[in-house]
């Protein structure tokens, strides 16, 4: 597949809600940042996703200005990659109802997301949800995807998109990329701070169990004071320690030193020096990111201007793909398809 292509394609998204955490940056834009100069990167936030929960329209609308502020004060480089919102490219919907045409309702009640956010839910469950890994599908196999940064919770969805394009190309011809799993090394599963047997979470409503990227400097202390840790003084990583083995994990991720000289550093000291000198690396980490994200998110022209440019890219190439899709299944050209394939054709 993906004949003509220069560098490998990665796609990756985020839901613009809550407020994106430490864990973010460690699971996903730090692995974003060093990724660019290698791949063609698309970067989606994915706004049709979060509708499967109500939202508020102001705050919704400004969470997607907020994290592509953030994307850029991370060190995301727009001239590198290119990052859009999902509702601006239609093509994502068009190729949903295709490969939910080619869904079984087994494979999707299979699904443990659904199952569990089914099972906590009080209220009806939609439609939206249900369908959830159906419209990731789409948002992966129309880029040729080659590459799905995922984290554990995601291995299934991507296997499932898998599935779905191996179960189109043997109906129809070798028309999407068959895409891998792309899991860092380290970092990939930042836990949380009051509750360290739980991944930490931007739509935590306790909010003292992560930490944003945009909290303030004594809003970190606090955050990292009270952060729960283990029986005992000693700072050393073990599986049987979880609490202060994820503060070690912050830590190395943060200023990229290793977990064995963390360890060896803090020899004989307890958990609060450990504490103290942590909240400042963190500090000091976020600083630069605050004050770029403050000059991004104040220049709202310029913010969706790239936006705009963005989605403009994914359409273009987007429309490559679900134009060979459109062929394949033998839809008359004439209605919303692109000037190539009409072109082709008529031709």
């Amino acid at each position: 597949m993906n004949a003509g292509k220069g560098k490998p394609v990665l796609l990756s998204g985020i839901q613009p809600t809550g407020r994106l955490t430490i864990a973010n940056y460690i699971g996903a834009l730090k692995q974003w940042k060093a990724l660019q100069a290698t791949h063609d990167c698309f970067f989606v936030l994915v706004d049709f996703h979060a509708l499967t929960v109500p939202q508020d329209r102001a705050e919704f609308q400004r969470r997607c200005l907020e994290f592509a502020a953030l994307y850029t004060a991370c060190g995301l480089d727009p001239e590198k990659h290119t990052v859009f919102i999902q509702s601006h490219v239609p093509q994502h919907a068009q190729l949903l109802w295709i490969l939910n045409c080619m869904t079984h309702m087994g494979e999707l009640f299979r699904m443990t997301q659904y199952k569990e956010k089914a099972g906590r839910s009080a209220a009806p469950v939609n439609v939206g949800l249900f369908d959830y890994p159906v419209l990731m599908a789409a948002d992966i196999l129309l880029y040729g995807t080659d590459l799905v940064p995922v984290g554990d919770d995601q291995k299934q969805h991507l296997e499932f998109t898998r599935e779905i394009a191996r179960r189109f190309n043997h109906r129809y011809g070798e028309i999407f990329t068959i895409p891998q799993p792309y899991m860092p090394d380290m970092g990939a599963r930042i836990m949380g701070l009051q509750d360290p047997s739980g991944k930490m979470s931007k739509t935590d409503e306790n909010q003292k169990n992560y930490i944003a990227l945009l909290d303030a400097p004594d809003i970190v202390r606090d955050k990292i004071k009270q952060a729960v840790t283990d029986p005992g003084k000693t700072i050393r990583y073990d599986p049987a320690k979880p609490g202060i083995s994820n503060l070690m994990t912050i830590h190395a991720a943060l200023t990229d030193l290793s977990i064995e000289s963390i360890q060896a550093d803090y020899s004989g000291k307890g958990y609060a020096a450990f504490k103290k000198d942590l909240a400042e690396a963190v500090i000091e980490f976020l600083a630069p990111i605050q004050k770029r994200y403050r000059a991004a998110y104040s220049d709202r022209d310029a913010l969706m201007s790239r936006l705009k440019a963005g989605a403009l890219k994914a359409r273009k190439r987007s429309s490559i793909v679900l134009d060979k899709v459109y062929d394949a299944l033998g839809l008359v050209p004439g209605g919303p398809v692109s000037k190539t394939r009409r072109e082709r054709m008529d031709g």
